[in-house]
């Protein structure tokens, strides 16, 4: 998929030689704007209008803002202080307004002479800074300014136009600063090779690329800006849909060996004994794997389940049918517990047709090995053998399947669960292992709406399981204001005592583990803005099941699971906790996907603000898995007005995980959700919003699908070319950077 070196243009020019070293350094470090295309496509994030001022009265506190507003009044106060001990000192207080409200500038020592000379009475100017609290009065310490003078040449040329751009700006580089290089390296837009094939351009009336470089940055009217954001929007949903079509589309051209399965082999076997039917989505999703996997050419199907849909068997049916065929398949698991538990609940699935080579084996049996990085020596040859051999059909594993020593007799399908924790790279590397490339098809328990299941998934092909077998309970959630009402949790601890009496088990989920590696001074750091003002350290698993133990659940076994531990003391404790030996497992995160305990009813998620919305689903799908209704309680101490109130109210209302992931993505920046799918190229969205975009992201997956199938080489599009170099430059660097 080798592209054209990219043809030397303007754009490609390193910042430095254009604007000077010292200006170039912080843009590089600061803002990552390393060349004058970058600096091009760093856009504004909003415009404000010379008539119409910032408002002063909606100010946030500890952000670094740019307001534009008038000198109401300034005055120079004189004052001893241990530095000037005769009087000397001197403060320059400067008010400045917008008719929205006021705000305090405040100057000190030698900083006040040029203000003090400058920002007089009636001036307007652009005012940059951090806002802080003095006195209970919100103000800006030594603010940088830029004075709006009608009378100057270069001002007039610089703030040409009747909107000034206000840029993403950092402490070391205020917005006109920035505002000021652009306007150096604008003229290089004429110069911008378009990537956008004529016939499309034309066809939905969108401006050149250069003409939407000019009006993002020098708008005249809003209608410029519209324009601008139209046409660049396009940009970033047609080159990413492009790079991803060229991927489907040379995966398609490989080779794949046909797996179909025999008529009276390990599947039709392995359905015998299935003591309930298959839902209708199992079926339906079943048919649409089983059709690719009859192919010559790799399958690379995406199957998205909600949390208990049965995604787990419908990829053991797909798994058999290959191992029916004569091939191999391999599971790959996110972590050790994890891989523990599908290879528990797979052999238990598969009963005496996993116990292949094995006495009391079944006539079309096979083996199933497990492999992970912490087994014994001999466990770990003896299970490398059977891959080698070909005497193991199904092999469950983490990450150390991935590795050089893994060799199997035919591979033909890899089944990645939990597909946000594996980079592309990871994919691409087991598939590696098959003598012709492995059929593939990725879980993932996390609800993805369709525009980010396009944007991020977009080289694979989407198989919805949304039905819950039968049997399967409701979830109750309810949200436990510990602070407001501490009466509630009390009421908590009683429920779970209530659960246990009736024979059931709990578990509670902490943000934290607790020991001395997990300080709670580093944890302080990473708080949220919102949680400032509660400055305790999160609750940790070890102190809680202390409290428990001692406390409100007194009497019942209580038991400790998290990521430090042993692999084999994990593995006691889950079989443990699954054996019905241990009424309540106080765990960390690790439980979110894939434990399997039909007895767990009810979980406590402490401190649940601490936690994203999707996390918070996923967690909550581990109880409810039998036939006694499961009950979730988040329990929290934020305000009833915080947004973390009114996220868990949300995660409450509904069981949908495709509404929690949309209003997981309206209430956290994209670039999160987009992230954890560890895939650079998605980080270069700059315009594009996709929940709000969803039309064009779709007619872009259209548009860029004919395309390469017309022209796989994009032979004359030399623009569309250097646009794709740069996104997939950007993909590798950032999987490199992840390491």
């Amino acid at each position: 998929m080798d592209l054209v070196p990219a043809l030397e243009e303007p754009l490609n020019q390193p910042l430095k030689s254009v604007l000077g070293p010292a200006t170039a350094k912080v843009m590089a470090e600061h803002l990552g704007l390393h060349t004058v295309g970058d600096l091009l496509h760093h856009y504004p994030r909003r415009y404000e209008e010379r008539g119409q001022l910032t408002h002063l009265a909606d100010l946030p506190m500890d952000e670094h803002v740019t307001v534009v507003a008038q000198v109401a009044d300034a005055r120079l106060h004189t004052f001893a202080s241990s530095r000037a001990p005769r009087g000397k000192g001197q403060r320059l207080e400067v008010t400045i307004t917008d008719g929205s409200g006021r705000l305090q500038l405040v100057f000190f020592g030698a900083g006040v002479h040029k203000p003090h000379k400058e920002l007089l009475p009636g001036t307007r100017a652009m005012f940059a800074g951090k806002v802080s609290v003095f006195n209970r009065r919100l103000q800006l310490a030594h603010p940088a300014y830029e004075l709006l003078r009608g009378d100057s040449e270069e001002t007039v040329e610089t703030w040409a136009g009747a909107l000034i751009p206000i840029y993403p700006a950092t402490a070391k580089l205020e917005s006109w600063k920035i505002g000021k290089a652009v306007q150096t390296v604008l003229p290089s837009a004429q110069e911008a090779l378009d990537p956008l094939p004529d016939s499309l351009r034309a066809g939905r009336g969108l401006v050149s690329l250069p003409e939407a470089l000019l009006k993002i940055h020098r708008p005249h009217t809003k209608a410029d800006i519209a324009d601008a954001r139209a046409r660049l929007k396009w940009d970033e949903a047609f080159v990413l849909q492009v790079a991803l079509a060229r991927r489907r589309y040379a995966d398609a051209q490989l080779p794949a060996v046909p797996r179909t399965p025999s008529p009276e082999g390990l599947l039709a076997a392995f359905d015998d004994r299935l003591p309930f039917t298959l839902t209708e989505g199992q079926q339906k999703v079943s048919k649409e794997i089983f059709d690719d996997l009859a192919t010559d050419h790799p399958m690379h199907r995406l199957l998205q389940g909600e949390v208990g849909s049965g995604k787990t068997l419908v990829a053991l049916r797909a798994m058999l049918a290959v191992v029916d065929a004569g091939g191999q398949a391999a599971m790959l698991a996110p972590t050790e517990v994890l891989a523990q538990q599908h290879h528990r609940s797979v052999t238990e699935m598969m009963g005496d047709l996993a116990q292949g080579g094995m006495l009391g084996g079944a006539e079309h049996a096979t083996k199933v090995v497990l492999l992970t990085g912490s087994m014994g020596t001999a466990a770990r040859r003896q299970a490398l053998l059977d891959l080698a051999t070909g005497e193991a059909g199904i092999v469950i594993g983490t990450h150390a399947l991935i590795e050089d020593k893994v060799q199997f007799h035919d591979l033909g399908l890899v089944v990645v669960d939990e597909q946000h924790r594996f980079g592309v790279e990871q994919r691409d590397a087991l598939r590696g292992k098959g003598k012709q490339p492995p059929h593939l098809l990725v879980m993932t328990a996390t609800p993805i709406p369709r525009t980010v299941a396009m944007t991020v998934f977009g080289d694979l092909e989407t198989s919805v399981l949304d039905q819950l077998p039968a049997g399967r309970s409701p979830i109750a959630s309810h949200v436990v204001p510990a602070a407001d009402k501490p009466h509630f949790l009390a009421r908590a601890w009683e429920r779970v005592r209530e659960e246990v009496a009736k024979g059931h088990q709990a578990y509670v989920v902490c943000p934290r583990i607790g020991d001395e590696e997990d300080d709670p001074k580093k944890a302080g750091k990473k708080k949220a803005a919102e949680d400032e003002a509660d400055k305790r350290p999160p609750l940790a698993v070890l102190d809680v099941a202390e409290q428990l133990r001692g406390g409100p659940l007194k009497g019942l076994t209580v038991e400790v699971l998290h990521g430090r531990m042993q692999p084999d003391d994990k593995d006691a404790v889950m079989r443990r906790f699954a054996a019905g030996d241990t009424d309540v497992l106080v765990a960390t995160t690790v439980i979110e996907v894939g434990v399997n305990v039909p007895n767990a009813t009810v979980m406590v998620i402490m401190d649940a603000d601490r936690f994203g919305v999707s996390q918070l689903h996923q967690l909550r799908g581990r109880v409810g898995r039998g036939s006694a209704p499961g009950l979730c309680l988040l329990v929290s101490e934020m305000p009833e007005a915080s947004a973390a109130r009114q996220r868990l109210n949300a995660v409450a209302s509904t069981l949908d995980g495709f509404e929690l992931s949309r209003i997981d993505l309206e209430q956290r920046r994209e670039g999160d959700v987009l992230g954890q799918a560890q895939s650079g190229a998605r980080s270069s969205l700059r315009v594009l919003a996709v929940i709000e975009d969803e039309e064009i992201i779709a007619e872009a997956r259209e548009e860029a699908m004919a395309l390469v199938e017309s022209d796989p080489e994009l032979t004359g599009l030399p623009g569309l070319r250097t646009a794709l170099d740069a996104l997939l430059d950007e993909e590798r660097e950032q999987y490199l950077e992840k390491g």
